[in-house]
């Protein structure tokens, strides 16, 4: 491996008297690659990327980018970060050009350089079109792009993305997809904050599974994967069959789980199709009708489901549960 880009060792961070956001976090890894940190909202990972970014600073523990301590020289830190927050960080009254310049201006570029970084990342992100349109005109997939682009008009060594398809069309995601793709190509490194399990899937070299401001586990997606021992059985039935349906399961498998947001029954297949056969005889047997019934390869959600004891989903659904309504979060952006 290379020098890591990114590192950080047993840092904590509370808020109040309760809330631990982040749990004695230590990761790191080396240039060029997209990191996911995978997550449900509240997981930690936006405090995470806070504190990498200079915006917060942990109560304990150690955290570097580029080499640097971002505690104690945050200035020269912030000269390698770029970071586009959960929320687009643009002015709607500005044109998508003047907001990427004056973000230039602000890395302490001049006039003409950020005129001229501007407009190629304006092309590079299709949007020179529309550059010189005020960002209120523009849609929600557009807005994202152009966060990207001033995000990135300082050339960071290394690009903070949280969750930056929440909440635009599928067709946009795919684009930014394929933008982030060419970042890496181009010699950037991405740390990809995602609550999105098939985002994680096609874009990072390497994953980190965070629950409850703890690390819980990381490796490449397919390392992940392997820890589920091989396919899996997702089975769906009626309410009132759920609990004959769940005994009978555990009749064939110790490690049985319920996603309750899903409402899928899911239990390991060691021996595949044999463990499927098994399944749909045992439900014959109990006189369990199953409305639904796959074998699959493990995925991240699978993962994430044995790893937590709850899908993603479900977790989510935990999260905004406990959100205090009539909150707002404000846009956020390295500070340059």
């Amino acid at each position: 491996m290379n020098q890591a880009i990114v590192r950080v060792e047993n840092v904590v961070k509370t808020f109040g008297q309760t809330v631990r956001a982040l749990d004695d976090v230590s990761l790191e890894f080396e240039p060029g690659i997209v990191y996911g940190l995978l997550g449900p909202n509240g997981a930690g990972k936006t405090t995470l990327i806070r504190v990498l970014t200079t915006l917060l600073k942990a109560d304990s523990g150690y955290a570097e980018v580029a080499g640097i301590d971002v505690r104690k020289d945050p200035v020269a830190a912030r000269n390698h970060i770029g970071l586009a927050g959960q929320f687009a960080a643009v002015d709607d009254y500005l044109t998508g050009r003047e907001n990427v310049e004056m973000v230039g201006r602000l890395y302490n570029l001049s006039a003409d350089e950020s005129k001229r970084r501007a407009a190629d990342l304006l092309k590079r992100i299709h949007l020179d079109d529309a550059a010189d349109r005020t960002v209120r005109t523009y849609s929600g997939g557009m807005r994202r792009r152009l966060d990207l682009a001033a995000s990135l008009v300082g050339r960071p060594s290394v690009l903070f993305l949280d969750e930056p398809t929440t909440g635009i069309d599928p067709q946009s995601r795919l684009d930014l997809w394929d933008m982030i793709r060419d970042l890496i190509a181009a010699g950037t490194t991405v740390l990809l904050t995602t609550q999105y399990l098939d985002e994680a899937d096609q874009l990072a070299n390497r994953i980190a599974v965070i629950d409850r401001g703890k690390l819980i586990a990381q490796g490449t997606g397919d390392e992940l994967k392997d820890r589920m021992g091989g396919s899996v059985i997702e089975l769906h039935v009626a309410d009132e069959d759920r609990t004959r349906a769940l005994e009978a399961m555990s009749a064939i498998s110790d490690d049985v789980t319920f996603e309750g947001t899903r409402k899928a029954i899911r239990l390991p297949a060691p021996e595949g199709s044999q463990t499927l056969l098994k399944v749909v005889r045992r439900l014959d047997e109990t006189g369990v009708l199953a409305q639904d019934v796959a074998l699959h390869k493990p995925t991240l959600d699978d993962v994430f489901l044995t790893l937590t004891g709850r899908g993603a989903a479900e977790a989510e659904a935990e999260r905004e549960s406990d959100k205090k309504p009539g909150r707002r979060r404000r846009p956020e952006r390295s500070a340059v």
